[in-house]
């Protein structure tokens, strides 16, 4: 039996706010069954509240507290049910006949100011969740009746300005929300269709993506196929049977101590979907800012860690265990956007479409802690497991290195924890421990960048550091150079590149040497340089070479070969870059040129050579002739002249 509809007008500038609401304040529809579930969920907790001091508002013997789903795709409508505490006809037109207006937070509020201590997690403080129905439905029905009353009420509007309210009897305890969906536009896409939301696939979906973890077990009613029947008897019907959609298991919220490892790697595959974790990070804050956080490092990296429109962290947030933002960058940076997980506050400031924090200084400590915790956590894995560590820098290494380019490095705090090749081991090397095995007499740590692993071992400008039983750190990664402008020193140890500038192992004397000889040869290096051309600066005699003719030196502080060629491959334009050619005086090619020299300074042979000697010098370091027709033409003439 129902009254009279009684019809009345929103409060406040209603038209203006919904097509706020409808139009601007939600970036995807689908929020909408997360604000009426989380509606349901607060509806639950209130009763249960209540009925701590009073008992018959929830006796024993009843229905447990939950949330229903009802799709009828034959009408178009989607009903979301719970039998929480309900709502009065005052609460209807307080919470549903006011925009802006949050009976959860009134209730918080009341709560406060009667010192209640046993404050219920409630979810909504807006006031303007209820309205993003109007997205996907162009008339909603909301009947409810309150705890401990004979009656209800229904509310019913078409977000037009006017709602109408009467009186219905026969109501059950708590709230049903009935969305008369709207029906596609022409020419829309079906992922646009609010039609959609009546599949039991979609609403499984969103519901394990926005509140998997609501306390109340949220569930659809689904057609289960009949048992295979027995022989000689007739096929059964198909029969239906509750679903529940939720795993209602927020593994974060209970003590570490209480949780086994099985149940880790079950959350940590809910989650990711992929692998198994490395190593696990569960965390609880309390004091002026209290969340918790249980983060998982992967044991294998996901094939799109290198994608750049994923260069997110994989942590969700969550308030009072409803997800509010899937990736939510600013609670990590994207140098460590490997590590998956959940973060929960109830402290945080939420944007008022509930999609998104408002970055302030609470995220930012949020951030420091979990990045403190994380890099201590690397830090003990690297002590106590070189082997699973070496595991996990095989898959993550070069993104954690981004975080040094990033200027996050403060205190060497990631750069200690990188693994480095070297040129005396086979293993993988911390810079600490190649810092602890250098000489007396070494002031830095050499460097040297390269393609490859292969190229860099072959470069002749180990030959001296080999030579002077010097470990150089091999930087093969593309991430290594960028690394290397922001990694100046390691534990106040300068990092010098080997193939810029002057290479370390020269004494005095040496020195001295050398630059007497360059001196006195002049006009034999010159000869050299002329043939080249502008592509060096200078040609001067080596004091690093022991078995290789010639090698290539930036100078101090210039970029690798290596990175100029990365740079020009992605399009960026550089000026041309002169390097020095030093050629070795004790090689027996050096000595026969300068000799040819001596007798004939105007031998073509001479010009010949110093295009080869600059050829060969870049082949060795992965680079390529200027003019590799050029160069061939040279090489074959001097193959035949030998041959012949």
């Amino acid at each position: 039996m129902t009254t009279a509809a009684q019809t009345h007008h929103f409060e406040a500038e209603v038209k203006e706010v919904l097509d706020l609401v409808i139009h601007s304040l939600y970036s995807h529809k689908d929020v909408f069954l997360r604000e009426l579930i989380s509606n349901a969920s607060d509806a639950c907790d209130r009763l249960r509240h209540a009925a701590l001091t009073d008992a018959e508002l929830l006796s024993e013997g009843e229905a447990a507290l939950g949330i229903f789903l009802d799709p009828d795709e034959e009408n178009g409508v989607l009903r979301i049910c719970d039998n929480g505490i309900g709502m009065s006809r005052e609460d209807l037109v307080a919470n549903l006949g006011t925009i802006a207006s949050s009976g959860t937070r009134r209730f918080l509020d009341a709560m406060k100011e009667h010192g209640g201590e046993e404050m219920p997690d409630l979810i909504g403080r807006f006031g303007v969740g209820f309205y993003s129905v109007f997205m996907v439905a162009d008339r909603v029905v909301v009947d409810s009746c309150c705890a401990g009353s004979d009656s209800g009420w229904r509310w019913s509007s078409s977000g037009t300005g006017e709602y109408t309210l009467e009186e219905v009897s026969g109501l059950a305890r708590g709230t049903v929300v009935e969305l008369h969906l709207k029906e596609a536009e022409e020419g829309a896409e079906e992922a646009e269709d609010p039609r959609r939301f009546l599949q039991p696939f979609v609403l499984r979906e969103l519901v394990r993506r926005w509140s998997d973890f609501v306390e109340y077990p949220i569930q659809l009613e689904v057609e289960k196929p009949a048992p295979e029947p027995e022989e000689g008897e007739e096929p059964g019907e198909p029969e239906t049977a509750l679903d529940t959609l939720n795993s209602q298991q927020p593994l974060w919220t209970r003590p570490k101590e209480d949780v086994t490892t099985a149940e880790y790697e079950q959350f940590y595959a809910h989650l990711a979907g992929w692998g198994k974790p490395l190593e696990t990070l569960h965390l609880k804050a309390e004091g002026t800012l209290e969340f918790t956080a249980l983060t998982f490092i992967p044991e294998q990296a996901p094939f799109d860690l290198s994608d750049p429109a994923r260069a997110k962290a994989r942590i969700s947030l969550y308030v009072r265990r409803v997800r509010i933002q899937e990736e939510c960058e600013e609670l990590l940076p994207p140098w460590l956007r490997f590590v998956v997980g959940v973060v929960e506050s109830s402290d945080l400031p939420l944007n008022v479409s509930r999609e998104a924090i408002q970055t302030d200084g609470r995220v930012r400590q949020i951030q420091r802690h979990l990045v403190r915790k994380l890099l201590d956590t690397l830090g003990t894995l690297l002590k106590n497991d070189r082997k699973r560590y070496e595991q996990f820098w095989e898959a993550f290494g070069t993104v954690l290195k981004e975080g040094i380019w990033a200027g996050d490095d403060d205190n060497n705090r990631i750069s200690k924890l990188c693994l480095f090749q070297t040129s005396k081991d086979n293993g993988w090397r911390t810079l600490a421990e190649v810092k602890e095995g250098m000489s007396e007499d070494e002031d830095s740590i050499g460097v040297l960048v390269a393609p490859d692993k292969k190229t860099a071992l072959s470069s002749p400008h180990l030959e001296a550091q080999e030579a002077a039983e010097r470990e150089v750190v091999l930087l093969i990664d593309p991430v290594d150079e960028w690394m290397l402008q922001r990694l100046e020193t390691f534990d106040e140890t300068p990092l010098k590149a080997i193939d810029r500038g002057d290479a370390g192992v020269d004494d005095e004397d040496t020195r001295k040497e050398r630059e007497a000889r360059d001196e006195d040869k002049k006009d034999f290096l010159e000869a050299l340089r002329n043939s080249i051309g502008d592509q060096v600066s200078k040609v001067r005699f080596s004091s690093r070479l022991k078995d290789s003719p010639a090698v290539l030196v930036g100078d101090e502080g210039a970029y690798s070969d290596h990175m100029e060629r990365m740079l020009r491959r992605a399009g960026h334009e550089l000026p041309p870059s002169q390097r020095v050619l030093e050629i070795n005086p004790g090689h027996p090619l050096v000595a026969a040129l300068e000799k040819l020299h001596g007798v004939d300074a105007a031998s073509p042979r001479v010009h010949d050579a110093g295009e080869l000697l600059l050829g060969q010098a870049l082949i060795r370091e992965g680079g390529v002739p200027a003019d590799p027709a050029r160069f061939t033409q040279l090489l074959t003439g001097l193959m035949g002249e030998v041959l012949s």
